[in-house]
């Protein structure tokens, strides 16, 4: 297997951490980041999932209504699951 030299930056307490964290693990900095390119490769792009996470419109509307309940005094409340699953059960 030939090799080469690779460089990059990165925050020196981003690196500091790694490097505790893959040790713990056996292998060194280096090593993982081989892991890392070797299965980006595997799959065809990242080995986990980059995305941003945000809520889709039926969450977000959800959630707002969720939070109007809980400002409204007159709003129905339960104790419970069961208190509310007898409730619909009516």
């Amino acid at each position: 297997m030939t090799t080469t030299n690779f460089n990059f930056r990165v925050d020196s307490e981003v690196k500091k951490q790694s490097e505790a964290l893959f040790g713990q693990l056996g292998v060194n900095l280096t090593t993982a980041l081989n892991v890392f390119l070797r299965q980006a490769i595997r799959v065809g792009g990242f080995p986990f999932d980059v995305r941003l996470e945000q809520p889709n419109a039926e969450t977000v509307e959800a959630i707002k209504e969720s939070e109007k309940l809980l400002q409204d005094p007159s709003a129905k409340r339960y104790a419970d699951v069961e208190d509310a699953i007898r409730d619909l059960n009516k």
